[in-house]
């Protein structure tokens, strides 16, 4: 009789694509789902358009990382973990430790519109740093996001969906330290981020405006467009949440707007987006002496992301990212435009994926100050998870 107790009451795992292995407690008051990742990546730069010859070699382990999720005691009450474990992925060349914790916050539903959190996490930013990067078409995302981006925060976050007639919409908002990943003390400026999202034809099938590539090919048309803004007062990083950290005394006020604009249908996918950033006095004198500075980017960038996916999942992507800085910052920074066509063969889903992207750089000086360039750049990734 006590072996057949415990066998009604044994915890027994399952398995659910796309949420990876899970477990729920018999009664029912607790739910863990366990998911990895792996992203494999080779690639290499070359001299100039005409050397061939090979600049850079990039062999890593681009990401690696563990996630958890479920709920706690009642189904509204949920939590996010995520850590990683690869050095680029840890943001330790500008911190200066292994920043291992990218995602805890939990989160309460107070019904099926209003959701609000607690803890560490994405920023309501653009659309493509939204997207999760095990989501993407490219082995990464544009130098655009790279550059602009409002990235992870601590503070509080809500979420808002619901409709205006036949017209969806989504709005996001965070209030937060401004500083980042696991910053362990704040200084008196926060940051307020807001987003507002716009579905005029409704949701997109299985979450379809969260990852990239018309994977569920959209039976009707589906556009979102994304409006942004935040504002991080008193940063006290070259990148708001990103980026080295400035002098003491030399924390200024970072205000960056966001449009995108995403449409599917068929198998068809198109993204736009425009980012830009604003400062006042964007560059800091590090060192008198060597005349060494630190500097904000400000400016604006652009990307556009066109694709097709076949029926076999084999999928072409082409990709225009262009990141301008303001003239303040012209003998600092080039002016960099890339020009991609990738391919992707989808084994699974986003969750196992082979990747292959060749993109052709050009670095401009406004200023004159060094000569313009232009390379290639190639990048083979495989991705893996669950």
């Amino acid at each position: 009789m006590s072996t057949n107790l415990q066998a009604q009451n044994a915890i027994a795992p399952y398995f659910s694509y796309g949420k990876g292995l899970g477990i729920t407690s018999p009664d029912s008051l607790f739910m863990l789902n366990i998911r990895f990742r792996i992203q494999n990546r080779f690639a290499f730069a070359t001299e100039s358009l005409e050397d061939l010859d090979i600049k850079e070699v990039e062999a890593r382990v681009r990401r690696l990382r563990l996630r958890f999720d479920g709920f706690i005691y009642n189904p509204k009450l949920t939590y996010v973990i995520q850590l990683s474990f690869s050095r680029g992925d840890m943001d330790f060349d500008d911190t200066g430790f292994p920043n291992v914790v990218r995602d805890a916050i939990v989160l309460y539903s107070v019904n099926e519109h209003f959701t609000i959190g607690l803890g560490q996490t994405k920023l309501p930013g653009n659309r493509q740093r939204v997207n999760s990067s095990g989501d993407l078409q490219l082995p990464d995302r544009s130098i655009v996001n790279s550059t602009f981006n409002v990235d992870r925060d601590f503070g509080l976050q809500f979420y808002y969906n619901n409709k205006i007639g036949f017209m969806t919409y989504v709005v996001r908002g965070a209030i937060t330290s401004g500083e980042g990943r696991n910053v362990t003390k704040s200084d008196r400026g926060l940051a307020y981020t807001g987003r507002l999202e716009l579905l005029p034809f409704g949701y997109f099938t299985n979450g379809g405006d969260y990852f990239e590539g018309d994977l569920s090919r959209e039976p009707k048309p589906k556009v979102s467009v994304g409006l942004t803004y935040s504002d991080n007062e008193n940063a006290t990083r070259t990148g708001g949440q990103l980026g080295v950290f400035l002098p003491p005394g030399e924390q200024r006020d970072i205000e960056t707007g966001m449009v995108d604009f995403l449409l599917k249908y068929n198998g068809w996918a198109l993204a736009s987006e425009y980012l830009n950033r604003s400062t006042i006095d964007p560059l800091i004198l590090i060192d008198p002496i060597e005349s060494d500075y630190a500097f904000i980017y400000k400016g604006h960038g652009f990307n556009l992301q066109g694709s097709y996916l076949f029926k076999n999942n084999l999928e072409l992507v082409s990709r225009f990212s262009e990141v301008k800085p303001d003239m303040e910052l012209a003998d600092f920074t080039p002016y960099i435009k890339q020009y991609t066509i990738g391919t992707t063969k989808y084994m699974k889903g986003h969750r196992v994926k082979l990747q292959c992207d060749v993109t052709l750089e050009h670095r401009k000086w406004l200023s004159d100050i060094q000569p313009d360039s232009k390379n290639w750049q190639v990048r083979f990734q495989v991705e893996a998870g669950i």
